[in-house]
């Protein structure tokens, strides 16, 4: 089995993290700061991340606290409830990028997060997601899709236990200052 430290190909994938969507979500902020530092680790890792957007001319885009941690990431638009059911998000991540393995976060978990994991996962990529940098309105349907993506071979672990499999040793040139990541969004 492939672990989430082989991580060749890989992108963080921040889903549909827009206001309307967060507000409504049973930890907003919780999720929102999870997503933080998940982006954050990225970053600092050297990983690629991507946003999604809902149908953003209609409800607005990323929370922009999000957008300034990975400066450049592309954002990209869906009307689709998978990101990869949108043909040109599909063509950007598994052509142009060649992502091999997603690692996801964001909302909602029984909607996008649940059906991008599922097409990933059919295309033949690794899927990871962060389980505790993902929410929904209703907790029981996210612990139900969680456990079908389980069964299904996603990777479902928290972010830091990701982030640190990738760091591996205390002698990584970002252990110290992911741990001062770890401190400040305990």
């Amino acid at each position: 089995m492939t672990t989430p430290a082989t991580l060749g190909g890989a992108l963080l994938l921040c889903i549909d993290m827009q206001p309307v969507f967060v507000r409504a979500m049973s930890d907003a902020a919780g999720v929102q700061r999870r997503c933080e530092f998940a982006l954050a680790a990225a970053t600092g890792l050297g990983l690629t991340a991507a946003f999604t957007e809902q149908v953003p001319q209609k409800l607005g885009g990323t929370v922009p606290e999000l957008l300034a941690l990975a400066p450049g990431a592309p954002v990209f638009a869906k009307n689709t409830f998978s990101a990869l059911a949108d043909h040109g998000i599909r063509e950007a991540l598994l052509h142009e990028r060649g992502v091999e393995h997603l690692l996801l976060c964001g909302i909602e978990t029984p909607i996008c997060v649940y059906q991008t994991a599922i097409d990933a996962l059919a295309a033949g990529l690794r899927v990871t997601i962060l389980a505790d940098a993902v929410d929904a309105r209703r907790p029981d349907d996210a612990a139900a899709c969680l456990a079908t993506l389980r069964q299904a071979g996603a990777h479902v672990l928290p972010a830091e236990s990701v982030f640190y499999s990738i760091v591996r040793d205390v002698k990584h040139p970002f252990f110290k200052a992911f741990t001062a990541l770890v401190k400040s969004h305990a």
